[in-house]
């Protein structure tokens, strides 16, 4: 709780500027850090998760050096309550489903264990429970995302001229991937490394989607 407070406390000056919001990449990857640490800090309290955070803490933290090293800005002003809505569940979205793919990882690599017939290691929960929580911060995050998608259709004016056309082409494939998952575990119990694959598929399509773009227009072609 401790690095996240520090986290929120070198975040906060970098994002909100008296011109507006940034939201450049490395402060808006700094975002999704910071959001994916409390979210797993927060979830250790009710939830068998302590080995995802392992993991997920010396990640942020190196984002936090990146970003506090490379200055970036990509201002938003006189922003509407409903797109800042969609980027507040948009951002939620993603980085559940970053969690949920790193705890397909986790359970990819066990299950490879047990079939070596090789002990598990003793800080990863049983198979079940990180399956089912897998697929319970999957489905939370599907519905984030919908919800977030459905509200930005209504700010789309241009796609070329606002710079959609990747972000919405790749946020569609992932969403097909992520509802294929869901019906594909409730109708024909998938599980294992089929669900995984869908899982990192439609995780892998949201961050090109999101990550992707900013680093063409932002890193690449400069463009404001």
């Amino acid at each position: 709780f401790a690095a996240i407070g520090a986290h929120a406390a070198a975040l906060y000056p970098m994002m909100v500027t008296g011109a507006g919001i940034n939201l450049g990449i490395f402060s808006a990857a700094s975002l999704v850090a910071w959001i994916i640490a409390t979210i797993a800090i927060i979830a250790t309290l009710r939830a068998p998760v302590a080995s995802l955070v392992v993991v997920i803490l010396p990640f942020t933290a190196v984002i936090v050096g990146v970003s506090l090293l490379f200055s970036d800005q990509r201002l938003l002003s006189n922003l509407p309550a409903g797109l800042a809505l969609h980027i507040g569940l948009s951002l939620i979205a993603y980085s559940l489903f970053a969690i949920a793919t790193l705890q397909a990882f986790y359970l990819l690599f066990a299950a490879r264990r047990l079939k070596a017939h090789a002990p598990v290691l003793r800080f990863l929960p049983p198979l079940a429970v990180m399956e089912q929580l897998m697929f319970q911060l999957t489905g939370i995050a599907f519905v984030l995302l919908s919800l977030g998608l459905a509200i930005g259709m209504h700010y789309i004016e241009d796609v070329r001229a606002q710079h959609l056309a990747h972000k919405i082409f790749f946020s569609v494939l992932a969403w097909l991937a992520f509802a294929l998952l869901l019906i594909g575990r409730y109708h024909w119990h998938w599980r294992g490394r089929r669900a995984v694959r869908f899982l990192v598929a439609g995780f892998g399509l949201l961050a090109v989607g999101f990550f992707g773009s900013k680093i063409v227009l932002e890193l690449v072609l400069h463009s404001a």
